[in-house]
């Protein structure tokens, strides 16, 4: 069997964790996130402290709030 995995000395770090650092770097509370994305401040907190994850809906909405977007290189 063979497995494939990513080189992690080459990869960059993972989208959610710069959702995380902007999450905990804007200054914004919590309760504020959830009235503007209606993301629950229970998921919010749970997901910075990488108590678990969010769901793709979730993430979305917050990345819209704090102007974050995926795009593709090159």
């Amino acid at each position: 069997m063979i497995i494939h995995t990513m080189n992690t000395s080459q990869s960059k770090p993972p989208i959610s964790d710069l959702l995380r650092r902007t999450i905990a770097e804007s200054g914004v509370s919590y309760n504020a996130l959830q009235k503007e994305t209606g993301v629950t401040r229970a998921s919010i907190m749970r997901f910075v402290r990488r108590d678990q994850s969010l769901r793709l809906d979730m993430a979305d909405r917050l990345a819209a709030y704090f102007d974050l977007e995926l795009r593709k290189k090159g």
